[in-house]
């Protein structure tokens, strides 16, 4: 499986994305089955699915709170779902018979509702009353495509409530916890922006109570905040070693000079529960405009480290294949002295953040993943060694043509998503056909998929591209690290002018 390719040469490449028709890749993804009716026995949980993107917390209560109290809702924003558990089980009966006999509406968009096969949501804290909140919140930042700073979550989530400190850590994924002067500021922002997106379709918050009911702070900085200590030394972070985003300091839609002027993107809910009076609070809650000293440091290094990895089945160019969908790989190597366990070079802290959020904890080959920032600031070729299957222990990909973000309009074509059991794939031979792929995977040890699908292509068109689909997510994952970039012989056929195929997944 060569990571080279000479001329244009079609490639089958696997990706873990949503299903866009118009790019030609493999893609990841999922379906909301919204008409689907599920006999589950009655439960004080409704399972609500069909949401609209910009749902946050307060619109279900907002619609829903007609059937009965709420005592705690848990948002799945990528999935446009959501857990909404009532008080009592005759309150979600009113709700799964009403939906079932006429629409109701949250957000402006119709949503369908099922019991849950769960009796009661699990909660982080005080797991004995169904009641418990905190002071202090814990906000998961999902599909982080741009840097969370204190400056950032203060800017989202003071206008609710006042902030008193606010720590940002990034074990798995970014992660910030937010404390409010009392249980009460709290509630208000958690109904308020649990759901929403801090920048337009990425770096969007799930909310939950923290289990900490107050916050230490030694120093403010980027990643922790005392604003009742304003007379805290700010630290000065080490730069590491420096690298030129890609597409510059803010998104391409913004103007030059920053991020534009202030874009009403968090509206607080019309419901007066959670505003507070006019004098206190605007009624939007603005973007934050972060400053240039913002991007200095996001993850902290350009090298993650990966733990969990198949000692078998598993190498550099398996490693390239998979993450290369978050960002330019430029080295691998795996470590002699810690079996299983690789440090990957991405193009720049960023692309660390990428890959952690969306590969932490997935499993491939039967074997869970443990993905996180590695203290070394660059992967140093010394103690390599043969793995066991032959190849080397490190290699260099940094000149590599499947590197996706090499420019700003690569990097613009790559829409940033997590595992699913879809792939998307282009490049491949127009007579190369279903059956074929199929041979190829069982060929290659990896699992076959159940669904195939192929787009309309021109009459001129050299190449295909379709849909593939997968028992489980698990099984796309596999065939995506194996299978990704593979370089298919051209029949005899097709007349073209290079000899093979690399077929990007």
């Amino acid at each position: 499986m060569s990571a080279y390719s000479v001329n244009p040469k079609p490639t089958l490449t696997l990706l873990l994305n949503e299903w866009m028709n118009e790019y030609c890749v493999f893609s990841l993804c999922s379906q909301d089955s919204g008409s689907e009716t599920h006999r589950i026995a009655p439960s004080p949980v409704v399972h609500v699915r069909g949401l609209c993107e910009s749902v946050v917390e307060a619109d279900l209560v907002e619609a829903l709170e007609k059937f009965g109290n709420i005592c705690y809702v848990m948002m799945m924003p990528f999935k446009r779902q959501a857990l909404v558990e009532f008080e009592e089980v005759q309150s979600a009966d009113r709700c799964v018979a009403c939906g079932s006999q006429e629409p109701v509406y949250i957000a402006g968009q119709q949503a369908y509702f099922n019991y849950s096969t769960s009796k009661r949501i699990t909660r982080p804290t005080n797991a004995d009353d169904p009641n418990s909140g905190n002071k202090v919140l814990l906000l998961s930042i999902q599909n982080p495509l741009y840097p969370i700073t204190t400056d950032v979550l203060y800017t989202v989530c003071n206008p609710i409530g006042n902030v008193l400190r606010i720590v940002i850590f990034k074990r798995n994924g970014i992660q910030a916890m937010v404390e409010y002067p009392s249980d009460d500021n709290a509630q208000k922002a958690k109904a308020a922006l649990n759901g929403a997106d801090i920048y337009a379709g990425c770096c969007t918050l799930k909310i939950e109570y923290a289990r900490p009911s107050r916050l230490n702070v030694i120093r403010n900085d980027n990643d922790s905040w005392d604003y009742t200590k304003p007379f805290l030394l700010r630290r000065e972070r080490g730069k590491g070693r420096q690298r030129q985003a890609i597409l510059g300091e803010h998104p391409s839609s913004y103007s030059d000079n920053g991020y534009g002027s202030h874009c009403p993107l968090l509206p607080l809910p019309s419901n007066n529960r959670f505003k507070r009076s006019s004098h206190d609070v605007l009624e939007v809650v603005t973007y934050p405009l972060p400053q240039t000293s913002s991007y200095m440091s996001h993850a902290s290094s350009s090298v993650a480290m990966v733990s969990g990895l198949h000692p078998a089945k598993m190498n550099c160019t398996r490693i390239f294949n998979l993450f290369c969908l978050y960002g330019n790989i430029e080295k691998v190597k795996f470590m002699k002295s810690v079996p299983g366990t690789a440090l990957v070079e991405m193009g720049d802290e960023y692309a660390v953040d990428r890959a952690i959020t969306h590969l932490n904890s997935i499993k491939v080959f039967s074997k869970r993943l443990n993905v996180c920032v590695s203290k070394q600031q660059a992967v140093i070729p010394s103690q390599v060694y043969e793995l066991e299957d032959g190849s080397s222990s490190y290699k260099d990909f940094a000149m590599t043509r499947n590197n996706r973000f090499s420019s700003a309009g690569q990097a613009s074509k790559n829409i940033i998503q997590p595992p699913s059991c879809v792939l998307h794939f282009y490049n491949v031979p127009p007579c190369i056909s279903e059956d074929d792929l199929q041979r190829l995977c069982t060929e290659h040890d990896v699992p076959g998929f159940i669904k195939y699908k192929v787009f309309d292509a021109k009459p001129s068109s050299k190449t295909i591209s379709g849909l593939l689909e997968f028992d489980s997510k698990t099984h796309a994952v596999e065939v995506l690290t194996v299978l990704n970039h593979y370089q298919i012989r051209i029949p005899r056929c097709i007349t073209v002018s290079s000899k093979t195929n690399q077929v990007p997944l």
